[in-house]
């Protein structure tokens, strides 16, 4: 595991939080700096300050209802759609201000892609779901098209499983292909960052070994940020991980160091199961 730590928030605990200095040189793609983010009165995050850096596997762990879906949502400004959510601090994507109220917000997404939970194809065909989010911000000479699609397949190592029946609707594939060809859809805008949701949750353990060699390998190319519930997955497929606990990151650090040697006794315990 890389050395890079990202910056660590206040504890949730008395005990101290250890925090580590970037070294020089490393590229920091997301940065949140005493960022919090309400729904109506709950305050679901409190004071985060993390840095995410560019080509690396970041996940997020922590037990249900502790925040991490929501720091996940706001990186793309997805909780503008829920009523009453409003963030405030410091959010940036490289040098962007996320949460500035001109930010274009359709550039964010296309700059930040999400894959979620449920694998979420459109119910059209393996080729236009694909070609539709490339459609939505240029025009391309069909064989221009045909080669991003077959560039954005081959990316998401489902390539070979489909394009005998790219014409074929996307919602004949099974899950795992589901899951794989929505991660094409997404790099098939050209974001800088993958954001993932428990993008393994509703697959079987076959499908989740692809997912995670697909996680592993596209980290060569993107900033990858994974909300997760699986503790080995965690361990298998980021490089950092940071630990989430009623709406404080308790801890984050190099992968290895947190689930071997944690510096939080809160974190050490979600690690190895005592409690979650």
């Amino acid at each position: 595991m890389p050395d890079t730590q990202p910056t660590l928030s206040k504890p949730a605990t008395a005990a101290p939080a250890t925090s580590s200095a970037q070294p020089s040189g490393e590229k920091i793609t997301i940065r949140a700096h005493d960022f919090n983010a309400w729904y109506g009165a709950y305050h679901a995050l409190q004071n985060i300050t993390l840095n995410i850096p560019s080509q690396r596997v970041t996940s997020l762990i922590g037990p249900s209802g502790c925040g991490k879906s929501t720091f996940l949502r706001w990186i793309n400004r997805m909780n503008d759609l829920v009523p009453n959510a409003r963030a405030q601090g410091t959010l940036q994507l490289d040098q962007d201000d996320v949460l500035e109220r001109n930010f274009d917000v359709v550039e964010l997404r296309r700059r930040v892609g999400m894959v979620f939970q449920k694998p979420n194809p459109f119910p059209k065909s393996i080729y236009e779901n694909i070609a539709f989010g490339p459609r939505l911000h240029k025009r391309f000479q069909r064989s221009d098209l045909d080669a991003l699609v077959e560039q954005s397949l081959r990316a998401a190592a489902i390539w070979d499983e489909v394009k005998d029946r790219l014409h074929n609707s996307a919602l004949g594939l099974s899950g795992g292909q589901q899951q794989r060809l929505c991660i094409a859809r997404a790099i098939a805008v050209g974001p800088e960052v993958l954001l993932m949701d428990e993008p393994c949750s509703a697959l079987d353990p076959r499908s989740t070994a692809s997912v995670e060699a697909l996680i592993r390998e596209l980290r060569q190319t993107f900033t990858i940020v994974v909300v997760t519930h699986n503790m080995q997955q965690a361990a298998r497929v980021s490089d950092l991980t940071a630990f989430f606990f009623e709406g404080k990151l308790i801890e984050a650090g190099a992968t290895d160091g947190i689930f071997t040697n944690p510096k939080n006794k809160q974190t050490e315990d979600y690690v190895t199961g005592r409690f979650g």
